[in-house]
Formats: C-alpha cells, sequence, structure tokens
C-alpha cells in the first residue's frame, strides 16, 4: 500500500507551504510544483518532492506520469493585481494556461480531487454584504478575470471530464511568511514598517474594511476538503469585517509604539469587503479556530523573529538582479562599440597613406567581412554604411563635388560591392549562427530534460527503496501491514476471523476489536471473534434497526466513523465484503485520540479490504471443495475440517479468551441426515456440527460460556434433540 499524494503547485509560497505542512502533518506524501519567482525553498522544511517549474510547463506531465496523485492543490498564480493591468499577458499565461495544463494533468493520470485556489476578486465592487455565492460578479482587474475565468474552466472539467473539483474564493488571507503582494498584502506591509520603524500609511480615512482569514484556517479546510465529497464553488473567510484603522490600532498596541498617517485615497480601492461563508461552514462542518487578534500574534512573533534575515536576503536579491541587468546591457553595446573601433581603424589606414605599395588593397573590403563574420548581418551592414561614408570623404577630399559621384560608375561599382559582400558574408554567417543556435537550444533543451528525468526516476527508485526498506523493517504501519497480513493467508472463515483481531489490534493500536458475522438478511449481528478487553462489555448480537450506524454501513457498505463521539457506537468500523455483499463488519470500539486521523482511517479501510480479500479466496475454496467438506446430502463436517475448526476456536481461546460451548448428542442413535436436517434451523451462522474424533455427532457452538449451557440444552430439547455438554476442558473454551 502506498501513501496518500498531494500536488501543491505554489508549494513554496505563503499559502502554498502552509497547506503542504497540513498534509504532511497527516501523513499524506507532499509533491510541490513553483517557479520560484514568489516562493522560497526554505517555507518548507520538511521532507517532500520539489520541482522548480512552472504550471504551464510541458514537463509538469512527467511529474504525474511517475506519481500517482490523489489529490491536487492549484495554488500558483500571479497574485498581484497591479501586475496583471500592467501585463495581463503574463497574468493569462500563468492563471489560466497554466489551471488547464494542471486540470488536463489530473484527468489524464486519474486524480480524485483538484482543488483550485480563486478569490473574492470575482466580485468586484458588489456591495450586496456579505457576499454570498450566488452572489453578481464583476471583476474589475485581470486579475479577478482569470480567477473567474478559472473557475469555469474548474466546473466544465468536472461536467465534462468528471474530475471531481472544488474552487474556493480566499477572501484576505494572512498570516507568517506572507510577501506584500495578494489581497492579504495589507497585513504584512504594516508588519514590515511596524519592524522597521516606519510610518504605517493609511489611504482614505481608514474605514475601509476587509474580511481577514489567517493562513492555517485556509491550510486546514484545503485539507478537510480532499478527502471530502465537496464541489463546486465556496467562499473560504472569517464572515467578519475589520477596518484598516482596526488593523493598525492591533498592530500599535501590540508593537508599543508606531505613527500612522493618513494618505489620499486610492481610486481602485473597495470601501468594504466581506464574504459569507455559511455554506462552507455547514457543508464541510468547518469554522475558523483562530480569532482576528490570535492570528495577529502569531504573524507578528513569526515577522519578529524572521524580518532581518527577510530584509538581508531581499537586499542580496535586489544587488544580485541589478549585477544581471549591467552585464546584460554590457553585451548589448559590446558589439556596436567594437564595430567603431575596428571601423577607426579601418579609417586611419585608408586616410593614412600608409605604404603607397599596398594602396591598391581596399581596406574597407577586409573590414565588412571581418564584421560580418564575427557579428553577422546587423553589423555587417552597419559597416557597408561606415565605409560607404568613408569613401565618400576620401572623394570629397580629392576634391570632387559630391554632385558628381551620382554620374560616378566606380563610385556606384565600389557601394555595390560593398553591399553586395556584406550582405553575402552577414546572411551567410547569420543563417549559420542560427542553425548553430537552434542546435545549442534543442540540445540545451534535450540536456535538461534529460536531467529533469533522471531527476524523477532518482526520485522514484528512492521511493521504492525507502517503500522496500519500510516493508522489510515493517518500521511503521505500512510495513506492519506487508508483514501482519501474512496471518490472513488461511483458507478458513474461522481462522481468517481469529487472526484479523490481532492484525487490526497491531495496526490500529487498539485492544478493543470485535468482528460480527452478518446474518442471511441483514438483520442481526453475530459477534464472531473480539480482543480480550472488550469481552465483558461486548454484545454478543446486535439488531441492526437499533443502531443508525449499522443500517447506514449495511445500506453504504463504506467505512464509518464515529465523528460525533456518540457513546455504544464504535470509533471506526466497516464492512466485510464477499463476492459483492456484506458478510462481516469489523469495529474498532477504542482507540487514543491521537490514531483518529486520516492516516489510520486509511490504514483500517486497507486492512478491511485485505480481509475481504482473504474472505472471498476462503469462500471460493469451501465451495470448490464442499462434496470433500460435508458428510454427503447433510450440513455435518466431516471428521477432518470438524477438527481443524475445533483446533482454530482454541487457539482464539488463548490468543483472545474467544469462548465456545462444545456438545454431544446423548439420546437415541439417529441417521446423519435425519440429525443434519433437525438441528438446521437451530444454528446461528457461526456454529458448526460435525464428526467428533470417536465418530460421534458434536455442536460447536460460537462465543457461548459454561453460563449459557442449561439455556441451550433446553432450547434443543424442545426439538426433540438430546445433547449433553462435553466432559473436561474441552467443553467449553
Amino acid at each position: 500500500m502506498n501513501n496518500l499524494k498531494v500536488l501543491i503547485t505554489g508549494g513554496y509560497g505563503f499559502i502554498g507551504s502552509h497547506v503542504a505542512e497540513r498534509f504532511n502533518k497527516e501523513g499524506w506524501e507532499v509533491y510541490i510544483i513553483d517557479n520560484l519567482i514568489s516562493g522560497c525553498l526554505s517555507n518548507v522544511k520538511f521532507k517532500h518532492k520539489g520541482y522548480q517549474l512552472s504550471v504551464e510547463d510541458a514537463k509538469c506531465e512527467e511529474i504525474f506520469r511517475s506519481n500517482q496523485f490523489n489529490a491536487v492543490v492549484h495554488l500558483a498564480a500571479q497574485v498581484n493585481v497591479t501586475a496583471s493591468i500592467e501585463n495581463p499577458n503574463l497574468d493569462t499565461r500563468s492563471n489560466v494556461l497554466g489551471l488547464v495544463n494542471m486540470l488536463s494533468m489530473s484527468k489524464k493520470y486519474g486524480v480524485q480531487k483538484f482543488i483550485f485556489a480563486s478569490s473574492a476578486a470575482v466580485y468586484g465592487l458588489n456591495e450586496d454584504f456579505p457576499i454570498d455565492e450566488s452572489s453578481s460578479k464583476d471583476p474589475i482587474s485581470p486579475y479577478g478575470i482569470s480567477k473567474l475565468v478559472g473557475e469555469s474552466y474548474c466546473t466544465k472539467w468536472s461536467e465534462i471530464y468528471e474530475l471531481d473539483t472544488l474552487c474556493f474564493r480566499f477572501s484576505n488571507v494572512y498570516g507568517p511568511r506572507q510577501g506584500n503582494a495578494g489581497e492579504g498584502g495589507v497585513v504584512s506591509i504594516f508588519m514590515e514598517h511596524i519592524m522597521r520603524g516606519k510610518d504605517l500609511v493609511i489611504y482614505g480615512d481608514g474605514e475601509q474594511t476587509r474580511d481577514f482569514i489567517y493562513v492555517e484556517d485556509v491550510a486546514d479546510a484545503i485539507f478537510r476538503s480532499s478527502y471530502s465529497s465537496l464541489k463546486g464553488v465556496y467562499n473560504l473567510s472569517t464572515g467578519q469585517e475589520c477596518s484598516v484603522n482596526s488593523l493598525a490600532e492591533v498592530l500599535v498596541n501590540m508593537h508599543g509604539s508606531a505613527n500612522v498617517i493618513y494618505q489620499s485615497p486610492r481610486s481602485a480601492d473597495i470601501k468594504r469587503s466581506v464574504l459569507n461563508n455559511t455554506k462552507i461552514k455547514r457543508d464541510l462542518d468547518w469554522i475558523p479556530l483562530y480569532s482576528y487578534k490570535e492570528g495577529l500574534i502569531k504573524t507578528y512573533e513569526w515577522f519578529k523573529d524572521n524580518n532581518v534575515v527577510e530584509s538581508d536576503t531581499a537586499t542580496e536579491k535586489v544587488h544580485s538582479e541589478a549585477s544581471t541587468e549591467f552585464r546584460q546591457s554590457i553585451q548589448k553595446v559590446k558589439p556596436y562599440a567594437e564595430n567603431i573601433l575596428a571601423f577607426a581603424v579601418t579609417a586611419w589606414l585608408t586616410l593614412s597613406q600608409w605604404d603607397i605599395a599596398y594602396a591598391f588593397i581596399d581596406v574597407s573590403m577586409f573590414y565588412i567581412v571581418l564584421i560580418g563574420i564575427i557579428y553577422g548581418n546587423r553589423q555587417a551592414i552597419t559597416a557597408v554604411f561606415l565605409s560607404v561614408g568613408l569613401l565618400i570623404y576620401e572623394k570629397l577630399a580629392d576634391g570632387r563635388e559630391i554632385i558628381s559621384l551620382l554620374y560616378d560608375t566606380n563610385f556606384f561599382f565600389h557601394v555595390a560591392v560593398y553591399l553586395f559582400i556584406g550582405l553575402i558574408v552577414g546572411y551567410a554567417i547569420e543563417r549559420k549562427n542560427h542553425l548553430m543556435e537552434m542546435k545549442d537550444n534543442k540540445l540545451s533543451e534535450m540536456e535538461e530534460r534529460y536531467e529533469f528525468l533522471n531527476n524523477v526516476y532518482t526520485e522514484v527508485r528512492e521511493v521504492k527503496d525507502e517503500l522496500q526498506l519500510r516493508i522489510q523493517n515493517s518500521g511503521d504501519s505500512f510495513g506492519k501491514i506487508y508483514s501482519i497480513t501474512k496471518e490472513l493467508e488461511s483458507l478458513e472463515p474461522e481462522e481468517i476471523f481469529t487472526s484479523t483481531v490481532g492484525v487490526i489490534e497491531s495496526i490500529m493500536q487498539s485492544k478493543a476489536v470485535s468482528i460480527y458475522m452478518v446474518n442471511t438478511n441483514k438483520s442481526y449481528l453475530r459477534l464472531v471473534a473480539h480482543s480480550t478487553e472488550v469481552i465483558s462489555t461486548q454484545l454478543k448480537s446486535l439488531k441492526v434497526e437499533e443502531h443508525d450506524y449499522l443500517r447506514q454501513m449495511l445500506l453504504e457498505g463504506k467505512v464509518h466513523l464515529n465523528k460525533e463521539f456518540a457513546a455504544n457506537v464504535p470509533m471506526m468500523s466497516a464492512p466485510v465484503m464477499n463476492n459483492g455483499e456484506i458478510v462481516a463488519v469489523i469495529a474498532v470500539n477504542d482507540m487514543n485520540f491521537d490514531k483518529f486521523s486520516l492516516y489510520y482511517q486509511n490504514l483500517f479501510k486497507t486492512t478491511v479490504e485485505l480481509v475481504s480479500s482473504a474472505l472471498s479466496r476462503a469462500s471460493s475454496y469451501i465451495k470448490a471443495t464442499e462434496s470433500q467438506r460435508y458428510v454427503k446430502d447433510t450440513t455435518i463436517l466431516t471428521k477432518e475440517v470438524f477438527a481443524m475448526i475445533l483446533n482454530n476456536k482454541k487457539l482464539a481461546k488463548e490468543k483472545h479468551n474467544i469462548q465456545y460451548m462444545l456438545l454431544t448428542q446423548s439420546g437415541d442413535s439417529i441417521s446423519l441426515k435425519e440429525f443434519s436436517d433437525k438441528v438446521k434451523g437451530l444454528l446461528r451462522e457461526t456454529d458448526y456440527v460435525g464428526i467428533g474424533e470417536n465418530n460421534e455427532i458434536m455442536l460447536l457452538l460460537s462465543n457461548t460460556g459454561s453460563q449459557d449451557a442449561d439455556q441451550i440444552l433446553d432450547r434443543f430439547s424442545k426439538k426433540n434433540i438430546k445433547l449433553a455438554v462435553m466432559d473436561g476442558e474441552m467443553a467449553c473454551g
């Protein structure tokens, strides 16, 4: 069995890193795609797999192909509203094309849940407060438009391709690791200013309001929704308004001192913003855990501890970018500078009459060829114009009139030769450089692709090796499943049920496990096996109609979790299937609270599926060997089979103190068929009748103690069946 896997795009960013942490704490394997434009590798400190890619990059498919993700959380986006207005193409490429790429890959590679981070920006200047999901949407920026388009893509992917998609419209998210961009940026801006002793600048009167939500509440909602049945679009907010004045006041009181100044309002600012969160609270059973002030305290403490480091890092980044820009500028100017220098040498040689013996050599022609070979077409044409200018200067210096040059065929021949050589050499070199550049790009692309695929391969090998090591050492619950479930390798249902108790106890770390058989019409459940610690409290039979959780489980065939911690209801219970029918129920009646997590829920579900598989094999075997298992024309087990089942009962007694009773026929001797017909309607699904060692007819009653003997003998006696409890230790387990 593999861990649950989640892919988080933008996972090194502010919100993404908190979401990644939450999934990691719940035992999921975390994979991250991030181009690191706004994210930071240091935000994620736990073991994970990271890829420095843009979400629209075609190489993302290799990541999906190499890993089978259970969920994808798409947080990667261009979140700066101002940048979206200045460069809408960049905004569209990241926020729309990147989303479509992730949706397509999720559909293609069987992702179970796709969660998209939308925004309150889709509502625009809506004044229907508090704004709910059905309110009108009229975004005022390309950023808001791209988020609304993204929601439409998710909805259509769900309708057309049946991909389970969920969109969250975030209100103003704030918290540790936040930068100054995005919709909650005012909190981080104020935090940085207050740490550096700068003024807190408020635009307008400060009474504009926002719906601030703490980032860990957002991460909690995203995680819980990843394994829920939620679909569609939901607001994710606190549902409470907070003014900018109130924010500034809280921070000033927290820090001790700060100067607040007011400036003219900005035209693009929204006066009020608050989202109605009733729908998400009802459908996900979620509420924000952090109050506004609690979240600010945690955010303040983080900025207090990390602000100086971030400042130094930002300064280094600015210096590095400035240095890179300077080098790029030099590279652009260099060809022109060298061309001019070469022309200066050419002009000096031409005009200086350096040696009359070499006067027949046209230096300008060599200059044009040389520049064309080195720099290509653009600089070659520049050299041609400079050489023509030098030629004109020569002619004028010899006393020629400029008008006379228009009639000089020799002059035009010179110009034509210069131009021809410049064009031919420049074009040839340009073509050669272009071909070389194409080959270099292709080689670079292939090398990059090879390196990427090699990294993916290496990571897959590491995961495989790690999984093998886990299995060998049984160091965690997945290894335990591999080693412990070997106990289920039996072809006898009795032995499987007995072994299952030990398996569930070990994997779930609980000593309160019970297994019930379901009767034919699914009205009763009979106890067949249980842990030692539940022997005194466990009911031997359950009436289905008296227990809502049993009715629901038998109807839906799904795992039941006692999230309400209702009394007399198991913490976890699951149906055991045999050929599509529910034949038993496994229940964990008590467990430590820290084990009541998604990680252990999936362990329990997988283990029960293994039990179902083992029981199906046993059922098929019994059906195939029915003629050797029973005495002909009866339901009485043969001596060998009955002895094996009795031995399993003894082992169950030793391991889990599961009681049984052994009875023998004491009345007049009758035929095996007659006895079989008489007891057929009196036995439970968990009882057996067979031939004993001395060829006597014997009954084996499961979960029955000596205190039940008189009642049982009387019940059989009323049907003219005379039985007696076996003498000795083997009578009752």
